[in-house]
């Protein structure tokens, strides 16, 4: 399969559909994936982790869904322990039907033949951060967004563990302020279905639900949920 395109918008809130696992994946209908999402992520980590044959691509009959190809760290949330050669090596060999590519701002630098890949291919990326303790200061944030940019990605996403309202607050006013490039932000946790839709009401380019019966993350909505609650929001400065 030819990879589908996809492009980010900024102030268009896409609905991203993750499959937490082999058997969600296999069993998905690409016109009903369509319907839920704009495009969809395939875990190679969580893949690997079952065992799954990567290079039989299992992924092979979404024809026309843009998909976005992620090897999550164990540090991030990983499904497998894999070292920065594996998770790039994976990400290689998926390049022809990817529309987009997630690498962990922590994996910048010993990711960057795969950047310089991605730079002569043209396949854009967006660079992760995670925390699944805390929220991290905007400062920290701030700083991770703009390593970002100068390494080349379309866009950063950060998710992180909310544990009061404030910190709902705070990751709500941090999606809001300028940033080099787009921004996706999330909460993780039991304040993360309200978050998600807040974010997505203050901009956040890529938010994230999942597709079949596996969550990805602590929280996660529904990709079809989600993608219906977030068309009946109207854009936060039309309210304010």
């Amino acid at each position: 399969m030819a990879n589908a395109q996809f492009q980010l918008k900024l102030g268009k809130p896409s609905v991203v559909c993750s499959f937490g696992s082999i058997s969600d994946l296999q069993n998905a209908d690409p016109a009903a994936v369509l319907e839920c999402c704009d495009i969809t992520e395939v875990r190679l980590d969580l893949l690997a982790a079952e065992g799954a044959d990567i290079c039989a691509r299992p992924w092979r009959h979404l024809t026309g869904v843009p998909i976005l190809f992620t090897v999550r760290r164990i540090e991030e949330g990983g499904g497998i322990e894999l070292d920065a050669a594996a998770r790039m090596a994976m990400l290689m060999r998926v390049l022809d039907d990817s529309a987009l590519i997630d690498i962990e701002v922590a994996s910048i630098t010993e990711m960057s033949q795969l950047i310089d890949a991605l730079a002569r291919r043209e396949i854009p990326w967006v660079a992760s951060y995670h925390d699944f303790k805390k929220l991290p200061p905007p400062a920290t944030l701030q700083h991770a967004a703009v390593k970002a940019a100068k390494a080349g990605a379309v866009g950063f996403k950060v998710a992180a563990r909310l544990h009061t309202p404030q910190d709902l607050a705070q990751l709500a006013d941090f999606q809001r302020v300028d940033h080099p490039i787009p921004v996706a932000t999330m909460g993780m946790g039991p304040l993360a279905p309200v978050s998600r839709l807040l974010c997505a009401q203050c901009g956040s380019v890529l938010n994230y639900g999942y597709y079949g019966s596996t969550p990805t993350a602590p929280g996660q909505w529904d990709s079809a949920l989600l993608k219906l609650a977030i068309s009946r929001l109207m854009p936060l400065e039309t309210i304010i």
